[in-house]
């Protein structure tokens, strides 16, 4: 079964900093373009930032400029270094595969952006 277990989310003060991380299990990492997405009540899943195999990397316009997105391919973890942090970044976050797998479980980590 195909898991993706996010953590490193938190409370934190506009203009503050997160480092969340993400490992997968099983061999669809090694294979797939990554993606953090987010979902907060009332809006739709967002696709904030993902990366290439290759290392290629894109951001949502939303977070270009303030969101970094790394991935370590020995360890199967996608990293989102999240700088600059707005109030309206407060979301649940979690990483998926690009474009999306439907069938997996896993943890998505809170980010609540608040002074």
């Amino acid at each position: 079964q195909v898991r993706f277990v996010a953590s490193g989310g938190g409370l934190v003060q506009p203009g503050g900093s997160l480092r969340l991380s993400c490992v997968a299990s099983g061999t669809i990492f090694s294979i797939s373009a990554m993606g953090w997405y987010r979902g907060a009540p009332g809006k739709e899943r967002e696709l904030v930032a993902d990366i290439e195999t290759t290392g290629n990397t894109n951001y949502a316009d939303s977070v270009k400029g303030r969101f970094t997105i790394s991935r370590d391919n020995a360890k199967n973890t996608v990293f989102l270094q999240m700088n600059s942090l707005k109030p309206e970044d407060t979301a649940v976050y979690y990483c998926n595969r690009v474009p999306f797998f439907a069938d997996y479980s896993g943890q998505a980590t809170q980010v609540t952006v608040s002074s």
